[in-house]
């Protein structure tokens, strides 16, 4: 196990949610933090509530903006000479019938949730290779692994997530680089409050299984003790988690499942 504490960690997503409470907890744990997302405000608050502000910088992050990735790494690398841990955790979800969907939502999904995600990645990974050393977490999703009515879109990126970095994975272990998926199941979140809907506007409300789900603070101590172990892929959340193995042995029990329990 590899502890995290006193390293540099850049949090994607850091302006709340899953993010905002990772950044409370690592600050603790006297680690050099780079918080990125577009709202800045929002992430000098989160800055401000961390135990070590000191140590805590920022970096203001548009996934969309592809061609500024090599930009925004050199900028994270020079906040405290180089980065040890990137955790993807920016993303947006879905609330949405496939047949009611403009294309244009899918598309914004996929730029957010996978190709934003891999070129930041990307732009860092060269960084990661030269030390010899780094570790990609990738925030990803239970509809990562199985999918479910309403998140076509977003089951899609997050499926794309894993297929690419199980293959960075194996094509740079050699180089010291470690890969952690990490699977929430239903957290206590925004992410259903912007989730988008069919013309790609956000739903506003919560859905009453996110509302119930793990808080933010069981949720990242889980998370954070995933990453030390440097897992390879991990599965948080309540009995939604099952679902994984369920899907891998019986997909079409599953199906029904998921078809009786109309989660939205």
């Amino acid at each position: 196990m590899e502890k995290l504490d006193q390293k540099i960690v850049w949090i994607t997503g850091a302006s709340s949610g899953i993010g905002e409470q990772l950044a409370y907890d690592l600050s603790k744990k006297n680690c050099r933090l780079i918080l990125s997302a577009r709202n800045v405000e929002q992430l000098e608050k989160v800055k401000a509530n961390c135990t070590n502000s000191e140590f805590v910088s920022i970096v203001p992050l548009d996934l969309t903006n592809f061609d500024d990735a090599p930009a925004k790494v050199s900028e994270a690398i020079q906040k405290f000479g180089k980065i040890d841990v990137l955790i993807n955790n920016a993303g947006v979800s879905q609330r949405s019938l496939i047949k009611d969907t403009q294309f244009k939502v899918f598309k914004e999904i996929m730029d957010i949730d996978y190709l934003g995600t891999i070129a930041l990645s990307k732009a860092l990974l060269n960084q990661f290779i030269v030390q010899n050393k780094g570790h990609f977490v990738v925030v990803s999703s239970l509809m990562g692994k199985f999918s479910s009515p309403f998140r076509s879109g977003y089951c899609g990126a997050k499926h794309a997530l894993h297929g690419f970095f199980d293959a960075l994975r194996m094509e740079h272990e050699k180089d010291g680089v470690d890969v952690t998926m990490v699977c929430p199941g239903f957290v206590q979140t925004n992410i259903a409050k912007n989730a988008l809907t069919s013309d790609g506007s956000s739903q506003g409300t919560n859905d009453e299984a996110t509302s119930k789900g793990l808080s933010t603070t069981v949720f990242c101590k889980k998370m954070i003790s995933a990453i030390e172990r440097k897992k390879f892929e991990v599965y948080i959340g309540g009995k939604e988690v099952k679902g994984v193995y369920v899907k891998r042995f019986f997909p079409k029990l599953l199906h029904k499942l998921v078809l009786r329990s109309e989660v939205r």
